[in-house]
């Protein structure tokens, strides 16, 4: 398994996301409440960029009338069509048993630990010519 550093912790304040694609996957990474967590950024229903929705909780109720809100930032609701998705395990609250988004491990581990690989870091050749920088793709 390759395994790709992301960002550094203090760039990802809790409340916050970040896009990103590794080996052609649209991929997004979240910090909710210090918690890390990491979904493919496609919705399983009809392929809309699902962490682009927004984050919400989840609305329970043991008793008519009585309604609790819970896990408050945990569930991602899609952009286009409003299915709801768990973001630590990718499940969906549509429909449980037929859909979910793949969900990734993400952990936060100390610079040390980075620095001894491995890692894939991604690199362009660029060169300058005649005044124009150019990146090779």
């Amino acid at each position: 398994m390759t395994r790709y550093v992301v960002a550094p912790v203090n760039e990802m304040p809790p409340g916050s996301r970040k896009f990103l694609t590794i080996d052609e996957r649209p991929i997004a990474v979240f910090n909710v409440n210090g918690e890390f967590f990491g979904l493919l950024n496609r919705c399983p229903h009809q392929g809309a960029a699902l962490c682009e929705g927004p984050l919400i909780g989840l609305a329970q109720s043991s008793d008519p009338g009585e309604i609790e809100y819970t896990r408050l930032g945990e569930i991602i609701r899609c952009p286009w069509h409003g299915w709801e998705f768990d973001i630590r395990t990718g499940q969906s609250y549509c429909d449980p048993r037929r859909f979910r988004t793949r969900a990734y491990a993400v952990n936060v581990e100390p610079g040390s630990a980075v620095v001894k690989g491995p890692y894939v870091a991604e690199t362009l050749n660029v060169s300058i010519e005649d005044d124009y920088v150019v990146v090779d793709l």
